[in-house]
């Protein structure tokens, strides 16, 4: 009997790929090439569904015979293993991103004399409207909160800005741009408490109380489907931090991060320009023990942040706390710097590669911000936080409208850098998220 081989990402099965698999089996023995979450993330968003659900779902299809792991977009790894007589796919590839795998699928074929066969689009699907229709259902706190997980596990680098109101929210959710024929846009939100403070006119020294934040975190939910690491600054007593964590998880946060200071909170990037005293080991792993055993599911995560290097104590003390925090029970570390240049951080993942357990690293590149997100992934960067780039630049902007009012005595001066008042009108859908 001959052998066919389908290759698909089968989140959202429609007609499409029901019209690829009939045909398909009609020329033999299918088998599809499931691809991994990994290779999904690596040119578009994360799946909705996870490898093995996706793969109970195609195995259940009429026609299909098996399901194999395709870990990458190129096809030649399971084609060469496999060698099929046949490959079928949509002539959707004939141009653009794919058109080289396609070359490549059609030199391997020829090989053994396989052949490929193409099928016409379906057209009237778009997938495009179809995620655009899941998020306007919305999504559940449970898959919301596992979904940095995932993002971590598939994903080279998990990209993170942060969002201080629901109108940001929208912003992290929307934009996107399109690089080299591949989807680029942020996987998650950051609740900073200094942005979640500036928006209030109020200082960064927990003024700002968790129940008036969490005010933001249920904006940010309402309008959102993306995962949301919250700053839960110190984590403020152990006893309190309990109850931070089981009410962050219940509302479907994924992650919260709580640095080793102790005192009057003072913002890191101040360094030791302000009094600043740094928790003991042994405190902050009993805060991060607390807090790990209050958690209800696997899913929620606390990333301890280390301030070694914000108040000079050096490499050697970061890394001290680093294993210290993993024996806790930390799910993440973030390492934190204040310099204008990455090297300390890349000094300290340098080292952290000898780590015999480890968790995923964040780094938050404030002030080293020449760095691009490979050179950090490939140093080993997990997560890279864009911790307040968006209300530093709605500040100025708003501050320009404001004095050109005030000159001008009129605000068509402004006009130029406004968004158009019809398009204000229309920026939030009525259906919400």
């Amino acid at each position: 009997m001959k052998t066919v081989y389908v290759g698909m990402s089968a989140d959202l099965v429609h007609p499409g790929h029901m019209n690829i698999i009939r045909e398909a089996a009609k020329l033999g023995e299918l088998t599809v090439g499931l691809l991994t979450d990994r290779a999904i993330a690596s040119y578009k968003r994360l799946p909705y569904l996870e490898f093995e659900q996706r793969k109970a779902v195609v195995e259940g299809l009429k026609g299909v015979s098996r399901v194999v792991a395709q870990e990458t977009l190129d096809y030649r790894p399971n084609l060469e293993q496999l060698r099929p007589d046949f490959v079928v796919h949509g002539d959707d590839w004939k141009e653009g991103v794919q058109k080289e795998t396609r070359q490549q699928v059609i030199d391997t074929l020829q090989q053994w004399g396989g052949q490929l066969v193409e099928l016409s689009y379906t057209t009237g699907i778009s997938s495009t409207q179809l995620n655009k229709a899941i998020r306007e259902v919305g999504i559940s706190p449970d898959v919301r909160r596992l979904r940095l997980r995932r993002l971590i596990q598939a994903k080279e680098v998990v990209r993170v800005i942060e969002a201080h109101s629901g109108l940001t929210g929208r912003i992290v959710e929307e934009t996107y741009v399109e690089v080299n024929g591949k989807r680029r846009e942020f996987d998650a939100m950051w609740a900073s408490s200094l942005t979640d403070s500036t928006a209030k006119g109020k200082p960064d020294i927990e003024a700002v109380d968790i129940s008036a934040r969490l005010t933001n975190i249920n904006d940010l939910l309402e309008v959102t489907t993306k995962p949301i690491i919250f700053d839960g600054d110190t984590g403020g007593k152990t006893e309190h931090f309990i109850f931070t964590v089981r009410t962050l998880e219940r509302l479907g946060v994924s992650a919260v991060i709580i640095e080793d200071k102790i005192g009057l909170k003072r913002n890191s990037l101040y360094g030791l320009e302000v009094p600043q005293n740094q928790d003991s080991i042994e405190h902050f792993t009993q805060k991060i023990a607390a807090g790990k055993r209050a958690q209800v599911s696997d899913d929620f995560m606390i990333i301890a942040r280390i301030e070694s290097l914000i108040l000079k104590q050096g490499i050697d003390d970061a890394l001290l706390r680093a294993r210290s925090y993993i024996a806790a029970g930390a799910d993440g570390i973030m390492i934190h710097s204040k310099q204008e240049t990455p090297d300390e951080i890349l000094a300290f993942l340098d080292a952290y590669r000898n780590f015999s357990r480890k968790v995923p690293v964040v780094v938050v590149p404030t002030t080293y911000d020449t760095i691009y997100e490979d050179e950090l992934s490939r140093a080993g960067a997990n997560v890279i936080i864009y911790a307040n780039q968006l209300i530093r630049s709605a500040y100025p902007a708003m501050m320009q409208t404001a004095r050109s009012i005030l000159t001008h005595q009129r605000a068509y001066e402004a006009r130029s850098g406004l968004l158009p008042i019809r398009e204000i009108l229309e920026l939030i859908p009525l259906g919400g998220a």
